[in-house]
């Protein structure tokens, strides 16, 4: 499994080692998204963030919304199957979208592929819910399990 991860807040005012964890996680600016494999050393990540974004489970289907719609390649063009069977071994972003969220291929084997999806604010009347609560109490930090793909799509 992969999961999506949404930077929140901003770092204004942030313990530098969390700033720091951060910037790893690709996760520079307010409204951007990342998709990271689920392992330990990115769980540790996660964890120690937890008060500055907000994360759930990678499906098939958001993956492959967010590559086709947000996805941008070095120079801001827009990410095609074309570019995707040019520069790596999967013929369309249906199947790089799948090898992701199996684990079998990242957003880096796509060369050129930009890591960072620029994501709008999420639209709606409820907004982020309040960002500086957790997701349990009605918030938006923190984990979310499936959760996280009604709010990514408000998002795209």
């Amino acid at each position: 499994m992969s999961w999506v991860v949404v930077r929140v807040r901003s770092d204004v005012g942030v313990e530098r080692s969390i700033k720091e964890t951060m910037h790893m996680l690709n996760l520079t600016k307010v409204n951007h998204a990342v998709i990271i494999p689920e392992n330990d050393q990115y769980r540790g990540m996660l964890q120690k963030a937890k008060d500055y974004i907000t994360w759930g489970k990678a499906d098939k289907e958001l993956v492959e919304t967010m590559l086709r719609e947000r996805g941008r390649l070095v120079g801001d063009k827009p990410l095609t199957d074309d570019v995707v069977k040019e520069g790596s071994e999967f013929a369309s972003i249906s199947e790089l979208a799948d090898a992701i969220v199996s684990n079998d291929a990242t957003v880096k084997d796509v060369e050129g592929l930009k890591r960072v999806f620029r994501l709008h604010p999420p639209r709606g009347s409820k907004g982020w819910g309040g960002i500086k609560r957790s997701f349990v109490v009605g918030g938006a930090l923190g984990a979310r399990g499936d959760a996280i793909k009604p709010l990514v799509e408000r998002m795209i």
